[in-house]
């Protein structure tokens, strides 16, 4: 039968009742994966952006106080919410001693926004880790399911007729279809976001040593 002519729809309607609370199941989790792919495309693209933006104003701002002046304008950047951090404690050893006297408390405080930022960007990741995981085996599991029910049909009416037993066994496949539909791409889409988190969380690294180098510029003795 050609791809065009078969209906999904019909072929899950005639589904039993268990077969179908499966591709149910697969379907959701196709859903809520696209919505975090989708979420995560314009998320990374607007950080990866901003990033840049803001990393040339850095490197054009000669003082800490003029760049915290302006980095409103670049967020969601991720800089920006590591340059807070390093900014914030700047402020509070400046307004203690008028000068940067504790340099290993600024790197650790620098370190902590990286891996907060860090974290912010794997929310979710962990949904499409599972559902490139589980998928599969999900539908393999109503896949099953549906050809028992095929064979009990066939069993019952007697006859040995491929023609009686084929539409249970291709609604069957079906949730096997809908398991591969929902892992593959959840699984690509976490290779990819992981490399993306990697490449921001070294940027970030190499931003944290760029504003040390500011530091000791403006407040070093």
């Amino acid at each position: 039968m050609p791809l065009l002519e078969v209906n999904f729809w019909e072929m899950a309607k005639s589904s039993e009742p268990v077969p179908l609370a499966v591709m149910g199941c697969l379907i959701l989790f196709s859903v809520l994966s696209w919505t975090v792919i989708l979420s995560k495309i314009s998320g990374f693209r607007s950080a990866k952006k901003r990033n840049l933006e803001f990393l040339r104003m850095f490197r054009k701002t000669p003082r800490l106080e003029n760049v915290a002046t302006q980095i409103n304008e670049f967020r969601p950047s991720p800089l920006v919410a590591v340059f807070d951090f390093g900014f914030s404690e700047v402020s509070r050893q400046m307004a203690a001693r008028r000068a940067i006297t504790n340099l290993p408390a600024l790197e650790r405080t620098l370190q902590l926004g990286i891996s907060e930022e860090v974290t912010r960007l794997e929310r979710n990741m962990s949904w499409l880790a599972t559902t490139a995981a589980i998928s599969p085996f999900v539908g393999l599991f109503g896949t099953v399911l549906g050809i028992i029910d095929a064979f009990n049909a066939l069993s019952v009416t007697g006859s040995t007729s491929m023609r009686t037993v084929a539409p249970g066994i291709a609604r069957a496949l079906l949730a096997t279809a809908l398991g591969l539909g929902a892992a593959i791409p959840a699984a690509m889409a976490y290779n990819y976001f992981g490399h993306a988190i990697k490449e921001i969380g070294t940027r970030m690294e190499d931003f944290s040593l760029e504003f040390l180098n500011m530091t000791e510029r403006n407040f070093g003795e």
